[in-house]
């Protein structure tokens, strides 16, 4: 089954469902502007309460901080969803991902331009929420993006559409978040539930 990230998480329930329905890595929010932040303490507590092999990953967005907090949360993975610049992570520690906004043909530049050394997430452009928004991206350009490197596909994926999302773009993996919640930061069990099950039936793998 092609690898599936839920982000989002805000506790340990909804962390543990994801990775016994089959999640790959979950997702963490740092940013203090996001309704579905978590603070260290709080993420220090999912993390350990994780099965082995199912990295946490954290997000940020332009915090010069950010290599810092993950390290204090125990975390695995940091996601970088603002404007950094290449030279402010070059030299992490922890592995990188970061996000490239997809508004027009200036995101397959963008995806480029991220340095090999990190993962590229596809996501949909919105300055202010940066993330989680339910967009669904331009699968087009995303698909031209995976044509020439790996990438981690987000942008409005839910149970009804990942499927088809996946034959479009054939990415490496999947990230999901407002898809699979009741409420931000609240995931609906029903619904994780299928979104494996479809990213299970679906007739693309890698």
């Amino acid at each position: 089954m092609i690898r599936v990230k839920i982000c989002g998480i805000t506790s340990v329930g909804d962390a543990l469902a994801a990775a016994e329905l089959g999640a790959s890595a979950i997702g963490l929010v740092l940013w203090p502007s996001s309704p579905r932040c978590v603070d260290v303490a709080t993420a220090r507590s999912i993390v350990q309460a994780l099965p082995p092999f199912v990295p946490a990953v954290g997000v940020f967005v332009n915090q010069e901080d950010a290599h810092r907090i993950a390290e204090r949360a125990g975390l695995h993975v940091v996601q970088l969803h603002g404007d950094e610049p290449a030279s402010s992570y070059r030299d992490y520690i922890l592995p990188v991902i970061k996000a490239v906004a997809v508004r027009d043909r200036a995101a397959i530049d963008a995806a480029q331009n991220v340095p090999p050394g990190a993962a590229v997430l596809l996501d949909a452009h919105d300055p202010g929420k940066r993330g989680g928004t339910g967009q669904r991206i331009d699968w087009t350009i995303a698909s031209e993006i995976a044509s020439r490197r790996s990438v981690i596909l987000s942008g409005g994926l839910n149970p009804a559409n990942a499927a088809e999302a996946l034959a479009a773009v054939r990415p490496a993996a999947i990230d999901v978040s407002s898809g699979v919640e009741s409420a931000p930061g609240k995931k609906d069990h029903a619904k994780l539930r299928e979104l494996f099950e479809a990213v299970r039936h679906s007739t693309f793998s890698i």
